[in-house]
């Protein structure tokens, strides 16, 4: 159990809220989790959680808010640091496995709000990211092939599918194993097999 000391600011609460609850889903479903639980995982009591989220639902929004920040800071760090599509491409994907590797419990949260039937807040955010992600890679596949870096003939939108979904597949692969750090070391050799599709023949 971690226990934070009782008076921190507001922001500072609510981070250390969703932490734990990214903590606790790297254990347990995500979908089992209930507010005792994190309160008791924080060592506070759920009135303390619940004067800072008046609902579940908000803990869970707040996550997925977090992770598209974070994620999204690293996607656009990679990409700003290579002036190569192919380098920048590369460190996308090495970027989003170790963010993976580093959080095993946000993709268990991120499917488990994809796959609920309701269109909750969290699930709209959770889309959002994806969408926002899509966009970026969309941009720098198309920076590529103008350069002819990339195969002029390739279809942006699903390079960009085939990229997201090659990360997904591995993540799946590691969670089902048990071995979600192992994603860093699965994570080279299948872009290598991604870029062999996409690059240039030139």
């Amino acid at each position: 159990m971690d226990v934070h000391p009782p008076h921190l600011p507001a922001d500072v609460r609510r981070e250390v809220t969703v932490e734990a609850v990214i903590a606790l889903a790297a254990e347990r479903n995500p979908g089992d989790i209930t507010t005792s639980a994190i309160a008791q995982h924080m060592g506070l009591t759920q009135g303390a959680l619940f004067r800072h989220f008046p609902s579940k639902d908000a803990i869970w929004e707040a996550v997925m808010d977090w992770v598209a920040a974070r994620l999204m800071a690293r996607v656009d760090a990679a990409i700003a640091a290579h002036t190569q599509t192919l380098d920048a491409l590369e460190a996308v994907f090495l970027t989003h496995t170790a963010f993976v590797a580093e959080h095993p419990g946000v993709p268990r949260m991120l499917f488990g709000e994809l796959q609920r039937a309701e269109d909750t807040a969290a699930k709209r955010a959770a889309r959002s990211l994806l969408a926002a992600y899509g966009k970026r890679l969309r941009q720098l596949i198309a920076t590529g092939q103008q350069r002819g870096e990339l195969h002029r003939d390739i279809d942006a939108e699903a390079a960009a599918t085939l990229f997201i979904g090659t990360i997904q597949g591995l993540v799946m692969q590691t969670l089902l194993s048990g071995k979600p750090k192992h994603i860093r070391t699965l994570a080279p050799g299948v872009f290598a097999l991604y870029l062999r599709c996409i690059g240039s023949s030139s």
